[in-house]
């Protein structure tokens, strides 16, 4: 199971009703879903060179880092700045049936595709039923 935590989200959506603003950009917004016995999450890092994605698991903490240098020629001056620009982060907790061990990632037109598969031990299995009939009958 994967657990989300932005500590500044409650804030993020109260700034927002009072202000009728985004109080920050979404710099990596994500989707994540489990299909069968995997999880899978997308990261949407348009611009990002992969070399840049760095990903590292700590004590079930999935830590995302990501850098996009801003486009800017030299002597040119900016008039609009929305893109965002500069290093990014972004942690999931991962559960305990997660195995981050085999963790695998893809990075394709734009979109950071992670793929988490579930601990064999943590899989549902048929557990089979011992009968003291049987043993009786054929005493």
């Amino acid at each position: 199971m994967l657990m989300r935590t932005d500590p500044f989200r409650d804030l993020d959506r109260l700034t927002q009703q009072v202000f009728g603003t985004v109080a920050r950009p979404a710099a990596m917004p994500m989707d994540a879903y489990r299909k069968g016995s995997d999880f899978y999450v997308h990261f949407d890092l348009p611009g990002i060179d992969p070399d840049s994605i760095e990903l590292t698991v700590e004590q079930n903490v999935l830590t995302i880092r990501a850098e996009r240098p801003q486009a800017l020629a030299d002597g040119a001056e900016m008039i609009v700045s929305e893109r965002p620009s500069g290093s990014f982060s972004r942690q999931l907790f991962l559960g305990e049936t997660l195995d981050t061990e085999a963790i695998a990632a893809d990075y394709h037109a734009g979109v950071l595709t992670l793929t988490i598969p579930v601990r064999e031990a943590a899989k549902p299995r048929r557990l089979s039923i011992a009968t003291k009939d049987k043993q009786l009958a054929s005493a």
